[in-house]
């Protein structure tokens, strides 16, 4: 996308850029209601410091949250043991340092920060500061976003019982029990980021709640018919995303994205039953007789382990000549390159089925030269012989959580851009492509609670072809009453579990008869309506910030819209509002012209975002932090030695010194950020360093300029795959994508010729050094 040649944009920005982005940062810091501490950058330059004086270069990331404890790394001058970080209001904090060397040094910033509700971001000054007080020089600039103030909405699992709800919210380590006659609502206690929900009946008939959680390696187990007991705690993964349990076995299955695999926990004690590899970010899953079914948030394959032991027993990903039905993509079959994100699985034993929510097949380069391929909808698995059998598409908004009517042969799907829940019937959807067209029962529109905040004036939705205003109720997660004549919708965004009435649903008669409020406070208003603006599909195309940016991450890799026209990894938003231009080739200089461009390409201008809209998404992309990096200590320093995902094992402190001196990767990738856009002087700087171009697909469809910008490495450990063409993860058999790799890390590194590392040069033992080092970025 772009709408001049690479280098005319860049430039342009050359020329524009120093007072667009003052002006940009300006207007961000009036938008969220910044809470600074004065950095004293318009005084004069300071005198050189005399030798021996601590001196402070850095600090990063510059971007940080107080959602848990937080890894920073500090560079600097002088350093000596005993300084310690000193972060002045609204903080004022004095951190004690880990200094490795006259140059590097490390600390933490613990859990537990809290600022105002209602105030998005702080933004502190960070000195050195010695032991007796002594002077130093230098000062950095730190922002804290204050996601433990931001409740964010995002699982739901319904009591065995079906008299409570129970909904999590990973930023403010809340889990809401939500009782649903009468509406009450008590919060449970949880660990650090309750990020997964199941509930279950054992053996022996006792009902049960458990909470797997992002930050903390925990499985907390609540005995429902024990209310205010203790919870058991087990032993967990950490980074845990998704939960599924065998009550009668006593099996928990736990998929985590730090190691990139599925655990089976015993529930009796947590110890491991086993412990599978599968694909980068594995999250939704499902339980399919002796098979569990894992998605991969970034390959968007599916794959089927047995669940006794964790065998591999096939890989599902849509292939060349796969059936879409319905969309914009269902003319182009015969040109899908592979899958996108399994938002969220459910299985059926009657039809013996998988049914996956996702953006349908992944369609590379076609004579049509059609860009995005997002095609929101249901995808239909057949377990038994491990095939994608075909995609329904819906065309327009973006498909999450789902509930089925096994016994009814209903399926009911969660539409977060539209504001709707579908009625679909199951059984069409598996008996073959002209029933699936049929499948489509009602679409049933969840409507805001009077007085929620609107994106833009009343008159504005429903109208030419536009959704209406139910887009910002957020529908994400679904439960399905024990009896099945109720469906209960949890919304995102307004923070409500919407009640529905679904015994006529087959009629196409389902109807949403109340709304129960779950978290109720306003605070960060214009955040929030940045987050409505991010997943919602006003302009009914299918196109959404979500839908290239799970989540603010990445989803793999899309042929994207955007020249030159060519396939395209998909990029993370995370900590990016520190490393501008933006998109792919680089052409926009601050988020707030990023916004305002791809948003109104997004909508087909229909209608072209308002300044509001544009200053809330930019406020919204601009606090999407990288997550703290799980290869560091609780001093905050890197691991003496970390555990390769290939099983091998390297040492960050050699890797550092290989990054800054052999492998002269500081050149293109200089800290706090390791990118050269991170700072004014350097940013905008189009490279060709040798990577491949494209993925050997269909190259005469492809525009094959070389060159990009240079990608930041913090949080690299969770991205994939990288290179902007997606080569290091990603290969091509048949027609295809395939998974060629899971350690893109080593894919990249070892792929790289003389003017991107030279890897060659390195012995085994200093790529995996290297390569330890990168992981602790």
């Amino acid at each position: 996308m772009g709408d001049a040649p690479p280098r005319r944009r860049l430039a342009r920005m050359s020329r524009n850029g120093r007072r667009a982005v003052l002006a940009v940062l300006g207007a961000l810091g009036l938008a969220a209601g910044v809470v600074a501490h004065h950095l004293g950058g318009a005084s004069p330059a300071a005198p050189e410091a005399p030798a021996g004086r601590p001196r402070l270069v850095s600090v990063g990331p510059r971007l940080t949250s107080n959602e848990t404890s937080q890894p920073l790394s500090i560079q600097g001058e002088r350093l000596v043991p005993g300084l310690s970080l000193s972060l002045g209001p609204p903080l004022s904090l004095r951190l004690p340092l880990t200094v490795v060397d006259a140059t590097h040094a490390y600390a933490r910033l613990p859990a537990g920060l809290r600022f105002p509700e209602d105030v998005p971001q702080a933004v502190v000054e960070a000195r050195l500061a010695g032991p007796a007080g002594g002077e130093s020089e230098g000062a950095a600039r730190l922002t804290v976003v204050n996601d433990a103030a931001f409740a964010d909405l995002t699982a739901m699992v319904g009591s065995p019982d079906g008299r409570t709800l129970y909904v999590a919210s990973a930023p403010t380590d809340t889990v809401f029990a939500l009782d649903v006659e009468s509406g009450r609502v008590e919060r449970l206690s949880t660990g650090d980021g309750p990020s997964a929900l199941a509930a279950w009946t054992d053996g022996d008939g006792r009902p049960w709640l458990g909470v797997a959680h992002r930050y903390q390696p925990e499985l907390w187990l609540y005995a429902l018919d024990a209310p205010g007991a203790a919870p058991r705690v087990l032993p967990a993964p950490l980074g845990a995303e998704g939960l599924m349990v065998d009550g009668p076995g006593g099996v928990a299955f736990v998929a985590e994205r730090v190691g990139d695999r599925v655990h089976a926990l015993s529930l009796a004690d947590g110890r491991a039953r086993w412990s599978a590899p599968v694909d980068p970010n594995p999250r939704a899953l499902a339980r399919w007789r002796d098979v569990l079914a894992v998605g991969s948030l970034q390959t968007g394959q599916l794959e089927l382990l047995r669940q006794s032991d964790g065998t591999l027993v096939s890989t599902v990903v849509p292939g060349p000549g796969v059936a879409i039905i319905g969309g914009n993509t269902e003319r182009f079959g015969e040109q899908v390159m592979g899958g996108k994100a399994p938002r969220f699985l459910v299985a059926s034993e009657r039809l013996g089925h998988v049914f996956m929510s996702s953006l349908g097949p992944n369609v590379g380069p076609n004579p049509r030269r059609m860009e995005v391929s997002a095609n929101s909808g249901v995808s239909v698995v057949e377990p038994s012989r491990g095939v994608y059998v075909r995609h329904r598409g819906f065309g327009a908004g973006g498909t999450e959580g789902l509930a089925l009517d096994d016994g009814a042969g209903l399926l009911y799907a969660a539409d977060v851009g539209l504001g709707l829940v579908r009625v679909l019937d199951a059984r069409a959807l598996v008996a073959g492509d002209a029933t699936a067209r049929r499948a489509v029962l009602q679409e049933v529109a969840v409507t805001p609670p009077q007085g929620t905040p609107r994106i833009r004036p009343a008159e504005d939705f429903g109208v030419r072809g536009r959704a209406g205003e139910a887009l910002h109720s957020g529908p994400s997660a679904l439960a399905l009453s024990p009896d099945a004549r109720t469906l209960y919708v949890l919304n995102r965004f307004t923070r409500t579990v919407a009640v529905v009435d679904v015994r006529e649903a087959k009629a196409g008669r389902a109807r949403v008869v109340r709304q129960l409020p779950v978290e109720t406070s306003r605070a960060q208003a214009k955040r929030r309506l940045g987050q409505v603006l991010y997943y919602a599909d006003l302009g009914r195309t299918g196109i959404t910030c979500d839908g290239c940016h799970l989540e603010g991450h990445t989803g793999g890799v899309f042929y994207e819209k955007t020249q030159p026209n060519r396939i395209y990894r998909s990029t993370t938003l995370r900590g990016s509002r520190d490393t501008p231009p933006y998109f792919t080739p680089a052409s926009h200089i601050s988020l707030v012209d990023t916004v305002r461009f791809v948003g109104a390409r997004n909508r087909f201008h229909n209608p072209d975002p308002s300044p509001s809209e544009v200053e809330a998404l930019a406020l919204y992309n601009a606090l999407i932090v990288t997550p703290p990096n799980p290869f560091r200590g609780e001093d905050g320093a890197p691991l003496e030695t970390v555990t390769l995902p290939d099983g091998r094992v390297g040492r960050p402190a050699q890797g550092r010194a290989l990054f800054e001196g052999k492998g002269a990767c500081v050149t293109c990738h200089p800290a706090p950020l390791y990118t050269l856009d991170q700072d004014l002087e350097t940013r905008g700087r189009y490279l060709d360093v040798g990577t491949p171009v494209a993925l050997p697909l269909r190259l005469e469809q492809q525009d094959l300029a070389p060159g990009a910008a240079t990608p930041s490495l913090v949080g690299a450990w969770d991205v994939w795959p990288l290179l902007t063409s997606a080569t290091a993860g990603y290969g091509v058999r048949e027609g295809r994508l395939v998974v060629a790799s899971r350690f893109a890390l080593r894919a990249l590194l070892e792929s790289s010729g003389p003017r991107h590392g030279h890897a060659s040069a390195l012995t085994p033992e200093e790529r995996d050094d290297l390569l330890a080092f990168l992981l602790t970025l």
